[in-house]
């Protein structure tokens, strides 16, 4: 049965006279992990085959392998060239290097769109202070108490994978080079201030790690200090700091310096490790997708790496001044191809000061291209997300909605999904933030049949 058909039938029995299913929102809503500021969730979850998630999850591997040897591969390991290229401003560029600038483990959440044939990535999300962790195991966690969808997913065989037991394995094993003989100590650490924001979503995060077999400390960057060459939280000593904060922050803020100083002096000195390294941004910037696609940059790249790049990752360019002086035709095949294109800031996330051009005029959309390259940006071809069927729980009618999907990885593999969803039509921009009537999605796989012997 295919994830259309597991839809359909689920609808069916939704609409049911007397069904529980039509609760479900409301009871995960109601979980004592998942915070009030996370919004609403969807009346139903999305379905996904799970060889389909499996075989993007492996692309994914390769790919975000493809992406750490860039500096390597296209720039003989000039990193100062690579973070040029990408933009990257002498503030947090020195932010990166002076908490190391080693090359980040595996870990992190790419989000992408289901055009009805394949997966299609949108950005890559490397780094430990990606959210949605929690998410993307307790919603499914939650709705597998309500006995009738409970019942439903054993007849059709579905499953999660909950993406806290690999966050607590890969954290175990990173903490065995500090501790090797016992648990060890973690502690999430925000930004100044950063709490006041986020503190609901990473304290369920928290609660999702204990579930999992995980206690960690939540806590900001100025509550730690270092002795004899390790971080503490009180009397507490840190093995491993799972960083919450990004470079930005760092070389933005008055006293910056003087509040990651303690953790400086403890990273330098070996005593606790950070989990991951501020090189993870230079991977996620938006402008690491345009080196991928664009066939000009890929000159130490084999011929199966450019056909798993062209599968996987929309037409994407860089759009910066250096862009636009090599290639001088860029904006007017930009303003040519406006209605299937999107423009996205590279160091912003959750569609913060993207612009879409099949929602703008050809003066607009200009204006926009030239503004941007100054300040460093992405285009990036339209990718149209297949329509997910949802009933309505109030009114009984059947909506279309879209939704954008985040895996979730780890240095040990594919570690779970969610997705957000926004009703067809309601905007371009799939996000929590801005959009008024987004709901988070929990998400499942269809586990396939077991061979036949013949």
């Amino acid at each position: 049965m295919s994830s259309e058909q597991v839809t359909a039938q689920y609808n069916q029995e939704f609409r049911k006279p007397g069904s529980d299913l039509p609760s479900i929102a409301k009871h995960v809503k109601g979980f004592h992990t998942l915070s009030p500021w996370q919004g609403e969730y969807l009346a139903r979850p999305l379905f996904v085959a799970e060889r389909e998630l499996r075989e993007f999850a492996d692309d994914l591997h390769h790919l975000v392998e493809t992406l750490i040897s860039l500096p390597d591969r296209l720039f003989k390991g000039d990193l100062n060239a690579f973070r040029s290229v990408l933009g990257i401003g002498d503030g947090r560029w020195e932010a990166i290097q002076r908490l190391g600038d080693a090359l980040p483990p595996h870990n992190g959440r790419a989000d992408m769109y289901h055009d009805g044939t394949s997966f299609r990535l949108l950005e890559f999300g490397l780094g430990s202070e990606v959210g949605g962790w929690d998410l993307a195991g307790e919603i499914p966690r939650a709705m597998l108490e309500i006995d009738a969808f409970a019942d439903f997913a054993r007849r059709h065989r579905l499953d999660y994978t909950h993406p806290a037991r690999a966050a607590a394995e890969a954290l175990r094993r990173a903490g065995a080079r500090i501790a090797p003989d016992r648990e060890p100590v973690v502690a999430l650490l925000e930004w100044r201030g950063g709490l006041a924001e986020y503190g609901e979503t990473w304290r369920s995060f928290q609660s999702a790690l204990s579930w999992a077999g995980l206690d960690i400390l939540v806590a900001e960057v100025g509550d730690v200090h270092e002795r004899d060459g390790a971080l503490y939280l009180g009397n507490q000593r840190i093995d491993v700091v799972y960083r919450c904060f990004v470079a930005a922050q760092i070389a933005e803020e008055p006293g910056g310096w003087e509040l990651v100083e303690p953790l400086l002096r403890a990273h330098r000195a070996g005593g606790t490790l950070i989990w991951t390294p501020l090189s993870s941004s230079v991977f996620s910037n938006k402008s690491c997708m345009g080196l991928l696609s664009d066939p000009r940059r890929r000159g130490g790249l084999s011929e199966d790496e450019c056909r798993l790049i062209d599968r996987v990752l929309p037409w994407t360019r860089m759009l910066s001044e250096d862009a636009v002086r090599a290639d001088t035709d860029l904006i007017d095949q930009c303003v040519e191809r406006r209605e299937q294109l999107i423009l996205k800031v590279n160091a912003r996330g959750g569609g913060v000061g993207a612009v879409v051009g099949w929602e703008t005029d050809d003066a607009e959309w200009r204006r926009a291209l030239e503004k941007s390259a100054a300040e460093g940006c992405v285009v990036q071809q339209r990718v149209v997300p297949r329509p997910e069927l949802v009933v309505d729980p109030v009114s009984g009618e059947t909506e279309e909605w879209h939704a954008a999907y985040g895996m979730f990885y780890t240095p040990h593999g594919y570690a779970g999904a969610y997705a957000k969803a926004v009703p067809a039509g309601s905007g371009s921009v799939i996000t929590i933030k801005s959009h008024a009537q987004a709901r988070s999605a929990g998400v499942f796989h269809q586990r396939d049949l077991p061979a036949t012997s013949q």
